[in-house]
């Protein structure tokens, strides 16, 4: 999964994080691409824990979709 800030032809940084689904608790896998200039930066600290607190996996992702249509 693409994270964060990546500029055109920039080297990309793969990383891994753990993250659990911030509604079921599930683990999901976490293999991660960032670009080298915006890894490891102030921002990329605080965006990473924003979407570590509302990450949702795949299957409550979907619940919540099909909820919003009824």
């Amino acid at each position: 999964m693409r994270f964060g800030k990546i500029l055109n032809g920039e080297e990309l940084v793969d990383f891994i994080e753990n993250l659990n689904c911030s509604n079921c608790k599930k683990t999901v896998p976490g293999g991660m691409k960032t670009g080298k200039s915006f890894y490891k930066t102030k921002e990329f600290e605080e965006q990473l824990t924003l979407f570590k607190e509302n990450y949702l996996c795949g299957v409550c992702r979907d619940q919540k979709r099909i909820k919003s249509l009824d």
